[in-house]
């Protein structure tokens, strides 16, 4: 008898077998070249994504490539001045690599509550929060929000922008898993002052190991940025930024940079071929349940995960396991809850719908060479383990 085989929840082999002769031909060539640090790789990837990016946005932008995605958020927030004794809103339900990077900064992440609908910054909390900060947190010191663009989807950013604007607050976006998704027709990573990326090998557009990027429209800040990442070098070996704004060692290698510009050239196609196999967990759910994502009015969801929300989450995840299919839970425990920061960081009111939500997630398998059967088989999977959606 023939076990199926088994169904990983992201595979980013698959993503390098799929394009394989070309990553093999740009790798070979950078070491031949002997150019390995911030070469010319670096130089043509940055001018790429910084078109990607800007899409049919008015107005330029400028990318910086680091040496991952953590590093990138800090990088940003520096360089749009947060530092020491500062202030940054943002959400609890996240990676914890968002709050390190504030912390990096010297700044202190004040949480607020999500949107139960799409996990993403909730405005309202924001705009409660700016008037009303917690016990402990003056208004003055609040200098920042980083909405998170969580899944594959945007934050209500036109909210979000216009409570910022009023209470002339940067915004600094965490596009760690929104590579191409767009708003109203607006791209993640133009709505703010700078934006973070991470090249995560998972990531939509991933590497071959860490590796980061920051995006702004301003060309200060970007040559700030790129002093930041590199000893705060403005001059070859001669430092320009010192105490809590020094620079750092960020940079994003050549061979990282090669890798990114193939994968670059087929993130349109794989975000694409990403909504397909979100129709087929859409189509085939439709009676099961569970919640699937729900996509904002206006918004292009480029499903980083295809993230569901179950009753009785960790039998059916156990159920699905038991079948060879892969998921995981993006993210079990909200990181006001973690023991590096519970009690220690300040929140914003009740953070209900991020506690629930972490209790009921599941991400299902999803990856660009995910096939059709597959995907049918894993939500066959999920059907089979709850009960049928009563009818109104």
């Amino acid at each position: 008898m023939l076990t199926a085989a088994a169904i990983p929840q992201t595979n980013p082999r698959a993503g390098y077998l799929a394009h394989k002769e070309e990553i093999d031909a740009a790798l070979m060539k950078v070491m031949n070249a002997g150019s390995y640090i911030l070469g010319p790789e670096v130089s043509a990837f940055e001018a790429e994504f910084a078109a990607f990016v800007a899409g049919a946005h008015a107005g330029s932008t400028h990318a910086i490539g680091v040496a991952n995605g953590t590093d990138a958020l800090t990088l940003a927030l520096r360089g749009c001045g947060v530092g020491p004794g500062d202030v940054v809103v943002t959400t609890s339900h996240t990676a914890g690599a968002t709050i390190a990077a504030i912390e990096l900064a010297g700044a202190v992440p004040l949480f607020v509550d999500v949107d139960p609908v799409t996990f993403t910054l909730d405005p309202a909390a924001l705009a409660s929060a700016l008037a009303r900060p917690p016990e402990g947190v003056r208004r003055a010191a609040i200098r920042a929000v980083v909405p998170v663009h969580l899944y594959g989807q945007l934050a209500d950013m036109p909210a979000i922008v216009e409570i910022a604007q009023r209470a002339q607050v940067a915004i600094v976006e965490d596009c760690a898993q929104a590579h191409g998704a767009t708003l109203q027709g607006r791209a993640a990573g133009t709505w703010g002052a700078a934006a973070a990326f991470s090249f995560y090998p998972t990531k939509n557009l991933g590497a071959f190991g860490d590796g980061g990027a920051v995006v702004t429209p301003d060309a200060e800040t970007a040559a700030r940025v790129r002093a930041l990442r590199e000893y705060g070098w403005r001059q070859r070996y001669i430092s320009s930024e010192g105490g809590a704004g020094q620079g750092m060692n960020s940079r994003l290698d050549e061979l990282q940079a090669a890798v990114l510009r193939v994968k670059l050239r087929y993130l349109g196609a794989g975000n694409a071929r990403r909504a397909a196999i979100a129709g087929i967990y859409d189509r085939a759910l439709a009676a099961a349940d569970v919640a699937c994502p729900q996509r904002r009015a206006g918004a292009s969801h480029v499903y980083h995960q295809y993230v569901i929300r179950a009753a009785h989450r960790d039998q059916l995840r156990a159920s699905l396991q038991a079948q060879g299919i892969g998921t995981l839970i993006h993210y079990p425990v909200p990181v006001h809850l973690q023991p590096a920061y519970r009690g220690r960081v300040p929140v914003f009111g009740s953070l209900h719908h991020t506690e629930e939500a972490c209790s009921q997630i599941l991400s299902l398998p999803m990856f660009p060479e995910l096939g059709d059967a597959d995907a049918q088989r894993s939500a066959a999977a999920v059907t089979d383990a709850v009960p049928t959606r009563r009818s109104a």
